[in-house]
């Protein structure tokens, strides 16, 4: 699924889209700590949730700092995350988290859209980039792991 979140004419818009992104993907790693079997990989996938607790929270400060309010939950785009996950789940770990590994391709494509930006304030640059390089620390493992 290709994304255009990081694209928008607003910092308002921009900050609230990633921050749904970022709460999908929490919905997406917790379905998958529900199927995975594997001991290593759960360890990896919940280091890899909490990194996605501190998105949210960094996003957050980016918000109030502005004075826009972020949302508390996910969107219908949820569905999509975890369904693929639950799909995969006929097929195995390997599977599951090739799966993640595509919920993780539009994370780091959000946070590089965001990050070339003009609405972006420069003050939010370190705060995408270490989401941007936390996004392909993830994807990287996945694509090794699923391998």
């Amino acid at each position: 699924m290709v994304t255009t979140v990081g694209t928008e004419n607003q910092q308002s818009d921009l900050l609230r889209n990633l921050m749904l992104l970022e709460r999908d993907a929490i919905a997406a790693y917790d379905s998958t700590l529900e199927k995975i079997d594997n001991p290593d990989h759960r360890a990896r996938i919940e280091e890899f949730r909490r990194d996605h607790d501190d998105h949210i929270r960094a996003l957050s400060e980016l918000g109030r700092s502005i004075g826009v309010p972020l949302p508390e939950e996910g969107d219908i785009k949820e569905w999509l995350t975890t369904g693929k996950v639950a799909l995969a789940n006929l097929f195995g770990d390997d599977a599951v988290i090739g799966a993640m590994k595509t919920n993780e391709d539009d994370t780091v494509s959000a946070y590089e859209n965001a990050l070339s930006n003009a609405v972006i304030d420069a003050t939010w640059r370190p705060v995408l980039e270490k989401g941007l390089a936390d996004e392909r620390r993830h994807r990287a493992w996945m694509e090794q792991a699923a391998a």
